[in-house]
């Protein structure tokens, strides 16, 4: 009896150990790009290719990760959006210019998250299932430097802000708050619908708050994005998130889906906390929307995702 129990144990301690190993060693670095088709273009209009970029959460040492976001230029996105939390330490700044620079070519547009602000700090990852957790600030990181290289190159700045891009020809309306999970958000400077001439209106926002995505939806924007959840990080298959770090149902807390009248994609994002490198049935991702019309194709959400 006890050698049976002894064996049990022993099975248990060798498959957690596997577990952790491949969640922080192998699964935490197989970036993974995501494509989506969203219909939400005019009926014929031709299709507009955006790459959602979000949690990056970079280290100077990060080296294979620089490398991956570089090549995601050859995709050549008529649009880039970056959903927030891009660094994890004060070093991180040149890293994530020198990943994002080929990028910084094409048309684009970024939200701060609370990782841009304050470095992470050690905490007790069971708090994550404390519904009222908040943030704990750490140290204030150099995001001053980043926000004035991505402006500089023309991308919009959507901190509590919106702006007008052209796209391909066509008219992109974007509106963004700044961080809800610190409670930066202030929508009413950016409140009202989008122009009668706007093409497509888009939401952006770090953390996706049920109550800052409905005054998206509210005001007529089509797409929403997000970042934040990592999709849970963690994740059990066939159950899907345990927690989302925010208000969102899990089941939304990664990929396509709907939100009121509005599409709304959130990104899992490429990176972790420093504090809590690992991952599990959750690769870091970056995503490939191809915006098309309405009338193009079968709503994605009726049969299986198209992602790879």
């Amino acid at each position: 009896m006890q050698a049976t129990l002894r064996r049990t144990l022993a099975a248990a301690v060798g498959t957690g150990v596997g577990i952790l190993a491949y969640a922080s060693l192998w699964e935490r670095g197989a970036f993974t790009l995501r494509t989506y088709q969203v219909p939400v273009l005019a009926p014929g209009a031709v299709p507009l290719r955006l790459l959602h970029v979000s949690d990056v959460h970079m280290l100077a040492r990060q080296q294979r990760k620089q490398a991956w976001i570089r090549d995601l230029a050859r995709l050549v996105p008529d649009l880039v959006v970056s959903t927030g939390d891009h660094l994890a330490g004060p070093d991180g700044v040149d890293a994530v210019l020198a990943a994002y620079e080929p990028l910084l070519s094409r048309p684009g547009a970024f939200v701060l998250g609370s990782n841009d602000y304050y470095a992470p700090v050690a905490k007790n990852p069971l708090k994550y299932f404390d519904p009222k957790h908040r943030r704990v600030a750490g140290a204030e990181l150099p995001w001053r430097e980043m926000v004035e290289t991505f402006t500089a190159a023309g991308w919009a700045d959507l901190t509590n802000d919106r702006a007008t891009l052209t796209v391909d020809g066509r008219r992109v309306e974007l509106r963004g708050v700044d961080d809800p999970h610190l409670k930066r958000d202030r929508y009413e400077q950016v409140a009202g619908p989008p122009a009668s001439d706007a093409d497509l209106a888009v939401g952006v926002v770090h953390a996706p708050e049920p109550a800052v995505l409905q005054r998206f939806a509210d005001d007529g924007d089509q797409l929403l994005l997000a970042g934040h959840t990592h999709g849970g990080q963690l994740r059990l298959p066939g159950v899907g998130a345990l927690v989302t770090n925010c208000g969102l149902d899990p089941a939304q807390c990664r990929g396509l889906s709907r939100f009121a009248s509005s599409w709304l994609h959130v990104s899992a994002g490429l990176g972790t906390s420093p504090w809590a490198p690992v991952r599990f049935a959750c690769r870091p991702e970056a995503s490939l929307l191809t915006l098309v019309a309405v009338d193009a194709v079968p709503d994605p959400l009726s049969g299986p995702m198209p992602v790879r």
